[in-house]
């Protein structure tokens, strides 16, 4: 879930450039079609222009009524009904239109006007007004008006034409969706480039995420990839942070040495001295004394643990070490004749130094055959990319829920006439967290007690 919220820069840089992408080009392709409607109906009304200024051209006024006479025009639609082009001659009369004189396609029809056409016209004579409207056959028609003098005329003449629009309109609308779809192409060609690009000018970074991770993975020892001149800064920053760790941790591991020698030699001086004179406060100093140096020994081993789960990420074979362990468990419990069953692949590898993992596997295979009766089971499985488990099973005598809560506390002995200073399952437990690990006391199927491992895993 954590994953989900955090944002994606692939998915961020995608979406903002993807996003205003498309916004482009939807406001340029709207910016065309208008344009291209614009054009289309200029060139529309250019007709009407030139069809008025013909009626103009053509149209005289009878001597005895004063009237408009029509005009011998050739334009063979004007002359058959209903055919979608047509004009009219009107006369202003107290504010009213008038028809005079109308085309034969108008049939008993007359061309439809707004109600102030003939006041806007009065108030400009000379500018035209082009409108919509509808036609005798409710069809959608583009039209014009304009006001003239006639000579002899009475009064001032309306010439109107009008033409039915549909087919400006279908172009209209087949060149919005041609645009629409070319467009769309675009868009999706432009997202998949942008996709692409986004990719191809993040590989470097993926790159360098997959160096560090085999650098954390003790597959290599520090960021060796050629890197865009951005990113150069940041792998050297990277290299030089991992040095300044490692060389952290050497220092901890000196000082963890100097400890252990400054704080063992004054131990071994009192074991000396009380051994050398026995009695009530030497058997107090002696005991004492083994108590400081194991935990000198046991604090001593976990700094250690802590420093090294902080170094480059070293590897170590989980084969050879169970081998290792094996042989030679084999060798201190022979008078018992404790044989050790252990599988591991080859190529299952333990992401820490190779003393820890002797010292997690050897207490936890000690301690089984130490308790067994005469086998001890040691098996391993990978469980994640990340994870590995380590599982030793014996088939002694084991321990009960409370019991195997209790073994895990720092010298806690549940038998006090074995040897050992109750500190093995303690250390194990400690160790392992230090990795990150975990440790798990459970029933074996032998019968006796089962102690599972799960530790950090190395590539092979």
């Amino acid at each position: 879930m954590e994953a989900l919220r955090r944002p994606s820069l692939v998915r961020r840089l995608v979406i903002l450039a993807a996003g205003w992408s498309l916004a482009v080009l939807v406001v340029t392709a709207l910016v065309l079609s208008m344009l291209f409607q614009q054009a289309a109906i200029r060139r529309f009304d250019q007709g009407l222009v030139e069809l008025i200024d013909n009626l103009t051209a053509g149209t005289t006024i009878d001597d005895a009524t004063k009237l408009p006479l029509a005009p011998a025009l050739t334009d063979l639609r004007a002359l058959r009904a209903y055919s979608g082009k047509y004009w009219q001659i009107s006369e202003p009369v107290n504010g009213v239109l008038r028809t005079r004189v109308r085309s034969r396609s108008l049939w008993d029809s007359e061309l439809k006007t707004p109600p102030d056409l003939a006041l806007r016209l009065a108030a400009d004579p000379g500018k035209p007004i082009f409108y919509d409207t509808r036609g005798p056959l409710n069809e959608p028609l583009r039209a014009m008006a304009t006001r003239a003098e006639l000579p002899r005329g009475r009064a001032p003449v309306v010439f109107m034409a009008a033409e039915d629009r549909s087919p400006v309109d279908r172009d209209i609308r087949k060149f919005a969706a041609a645009t629409a779809v070319a467009f769309l192409l675009l868009g999706v060609g432009m997202v998949a480039a942008v996709v692409i690009q986004v990719r191809v000018g993040l590989n470097p970074l993926f790159a360098l995420r997959h160096e560090v991770a085999y650098v954390r993975r003790g597959k290599r020892e520090r960021i060796e990839g050629a890197y865009p001149t951005e990113l150069m800064p940041l792998a050297d920053e990277l290299n030089a942070l991992m040095a300044h760790n490692q060389e952290v941790v050497e220092r901890q591991r000196t000082h963890v040495g100097n400890l252990a020698h400054a704080l063992k030699t004054p131990l071994s001086v009192m074991l000396a001295e009380s051994q050398a004179q026995p009695g009530p406060l030497a058997e107090v100093v002696t005991r004492q004394s083994e108590a400081m140096r194991q935990q000198v020994d046991h604090h001593l081993r976990r700094a250690r643990a802590a420093a090294r789960t902080q170094g480059s990420g070293a590897r170590t074979s989980v084969a050879d070490v169970l081998d290792e362990l094996s042989r030679t468990l084999e060798r201190i419990f022979q008078d018992k004749g404790v044989v050790i069953d252990w599988d591991a692949d080859d190529d299952l590898y333990f992401l820490g130094e190779r003393q820890d993992l002797l010292e997690l596997a050897g207490n936890a295979m000690e301690n089984a055959a130490k308790w067994c009766k005469a086998r001890v089971r040691v098996r391993t499985e990978m469980i994640s990319p990340e994870r590995l488990r380590l599982s030793v099973e014996d088939d002694g005598p084991g321990l009960s829920p409370t019991e195997r809560e209790a073994a895990i506390q720092r010298g806690a002995r549940l038998d006090e006439s074995a040897p050992g200073s109750g500190l093995g399952l303690n250390i194990i437990d400690e160790l392992a967290r230090a990795y990150g690990g975990s440790l798990m006391l459970d029933e074996a199927r032998l019968g006796g007690l089962a102690v599972v491992l799960e530790l950090p895993r190395a590539e092979a």
